[in-house]
């Protein structure tokens, strides 16, 4: 089976499946221009501000969610004015959700479609939940459940 590791640097698809990539989508009415502002955003308790960094793409978005580090030990992430506990169904749910946004962008579904039959993995991703709003296994995680979902 053909593997994919998922990298803002690799090639396609797995540049355009990188949550670095600038695929834009709308949540709960915010428009996010990428997964990564939409994932660092989580990391702020301010809407406006999470508005801002939602606009972010790559590293850039990344960069501005690196300097928040309260959540890491309070293990709360917050949207649109909601705490959520990092480690719940809840939390997940809501990832489910923006996964199933950012599935609705042509380029990105186009993308995702194309590895149909590989195996996805992210290599360069984090595994504990406490080190990162997003684990890799939740990121594959989340792209699986696209996939099959649209099988």
């Amino acid at each position: 089976m053909d593997v994919i590791n998922i990298y803002s640097k690799g090639v396609y698809p797995s540049d355009i499946l990188s949550n670095f990539a600038a695929n834009g989508f709308i949540l709960d009415g915010v428009k996010c221009e990428s997964m990564e502002g939409f994932l660092q955003s989580l990391k702020f308790r301010d809407v406006k501000r999470q508005a801002f960094i939602c606009s972010l793409t790559g590293r850039v978005a990344k960069k501005y969610g690196t300097k928040k580090k309260a959540w890491k030990l309070t293990g709360n992430a917050y949207w649109r004015g909601k705490k959520y506990k990092r480690n719940s169904a809840e939390f997940d749910e809501l990832i489910k959700r923006a996964y199933a946004a950012l599935y609705q962008n042509e380029i990105f579904k186009r993308a995702l479609e194309s590895t149909r039959g590989k195996e996805l993995k992210h290599t360069i991703g984090k595994h504990s939940k406490r080190a990162t709003i997003l684990t890799a296994e939740e990121f594959i995680s989340n792209l699986n459940l696209l996939r099959t979902a649209q099988a």
